[in-house]
């Protein structure tokens, strides 16, 4: 069992074994949900039980997160009760980063995606999230739905589509990701039919000559009009184990042939042509990632631990990484509309930073001036303002905080000093 503060308030999140038996008779399903961010390649999944027993009933939550990249079924976290702070928390933890919204499920449907994930645990052999005996119950008897069962389930578990934009952006993330599960829902499908396989189709539409999986880094569309209709030239920068290529390619889009195809996805990929390819240095591509960064730099003006009284409730749903002299925490957008804009770019879903040095200075971190000022409009609405001193703001060309982070430095102006 793990105990997670949330302020002076504490809560039991169970994890594994301690969940097995409940219910092993009278387990009723009640909901579940599932964001729709399988395009960004990844899922949050939500399941509620009602567990009958000789003294009554009791609810079962269960958190689930699913990646179809790497790790398959990664994570499952679950919660006995009905503490609605402890469900908020755990929930904001473990899906808040998505930045999706949720899609009603039914038991069939959660039970099914869950399978395929499993199954990509199995395939791979990744391990398991502890302890199995836990949601063992739910991987068996296999679930099986018809094409157009699958097909509603799709269209739950991924984002509609607005643009061309965005329907180019998700499909090159899919497939640089060698995700050709996610990128086939993008892809036209008169070209998925009388196929072997939706490897044999994305590999007849090119771009499969690179072998390694890879991070789609940064994707800039240029759109220009021919006989074929919508076409546009990409250039994307991409990544793989720390070495980096610029893949310049040709795509088109089409409308849907079929009106019932439309609602979620007013168009789909027709064609890939790869035009050209070349390596980068990590220098290159740092240039091209760059942008400005805004900074504001405050004075803790108390200890450590009656600051973090009042601060770590305020980072609920932040993902938290630890440094050696500190602590960063980083808030994602709301939702993922980075991804349709003309220039996508992978970080742009982080909506702020947080740095908590060691040494009694927090830094917020943004990359525009209306993200970082209102994060001082929130600030100055929490108790969190009473516990601060705002000491400078900064506007610079190349962000400088993770350089910060990794120095040796204690103080920020210090550091500014040493750099110039």
């Amino acid at each position: 069992m793990n105990n997670i503060t949330a302020g002076k308030r504490k809560f039991t999140v169970i994890k594994g074994g301690n969940t097995a038996d409940l219910g092993s008779k009278g387990r009723s399903f009640l909901s579940a949900y599932v964001t729709d961010t399988r395009l960004m390649g990844v899922l949050g999944l939500y399941m509620h039980w009602d567990i009958k027993d000789p003294f009554g009933s009791t609810d079962l939550h269960q958190f689930f997160y699913l990646d179809a990249e790497e790790f398959g079924f990664e994570s499952y976290t679950s919660l006995i009760g009905n503490d609605s702070e402890a469900l908020m928390f755990i929930e904001k933890s473990i899906i808040g980063g998505l930045g999706g919204s949720k899609s009603d499920l039914t038991e069939e449907e959660a039970r099914y995606l869950l399978q395929e994930f499993a199954d990509m645990n199995g395939q791979k052999g990744l391990p398991w999230p502890e302890d199995k005996s836990a949601y063992a119950f739910l991987l068996n008897p296999r679930v099986t739905l018809s094409p157009c069962e699958k097909q509603v389930l799709v269209s739950k578990i991924c984002a509609p589509i607005v643009s061309d934009y965005q329907l180019i952006h998700y499909f090159l993330m899919r497939l640089f990701a060698r995700d050709y599960e996610g990128a086939s829902y993008l892809v036209d499908p008169r070209l998925l039919r009388n196929e072997a396989s939706v490897a044999d189709t994305l590999s007849r539409l090119s771009l499969l000559k690179h072998k390694q999986e890879a991070t789609l880094c940064k994707n800039v569309i240029d759109p220009y009009e021919d006989e074929s209709g919508s076409s546009f030239m990409c250039e994307s920068l991409v990544e793989t184990n720390y070495k980096y290529r610029v893949i310049v390619s040709e795509i088109t889009t089409t409308e849907p042939f079929d009106q019932a195809l439309s609602e979620n996805r007013p168009v789909f990929i027709a064609s890939v042509k790869e035009r050209s390819s070349f390596k980068v240095t990590p220098a290159e591509a740092a240039l091209m990632l760059n942008r400005p960064e805004f900074l504001t730099v405050y004075e803790i003006t108390t200890g450590k631990d009656e600051f973090d009284e009042v601060f770590l409730p305020l980072m609920n749903g932040t993902m938290l990484t630890q440094h050696e002299d500190g602590r960063l925490f980083l808030e994602f957008n709301k939702d993922n509309t980075h991804v349709n804009r003309k220039t996508f770019r992978l970080n742009d879903d982080i909506h702020c930073l947080f740095y908590e040095s060691d040494y009694g200075q927090l830094i917020i971190s943004a990359y525009s001036m209306a993200d970082i000022s209102e994060i001082e409009r929130r600030i100055r609405k929490t108790p969190l303002n009473e516990l601060l001193i705002l000491s400078e703001r900064y506007e610079f060309k190349d962000p400088v905080l993770y350089e910060f982070i990794q120095s040796d430095f204690e103080d920020f102006a210090d550091f500014l000093d040493s750099i110039e």
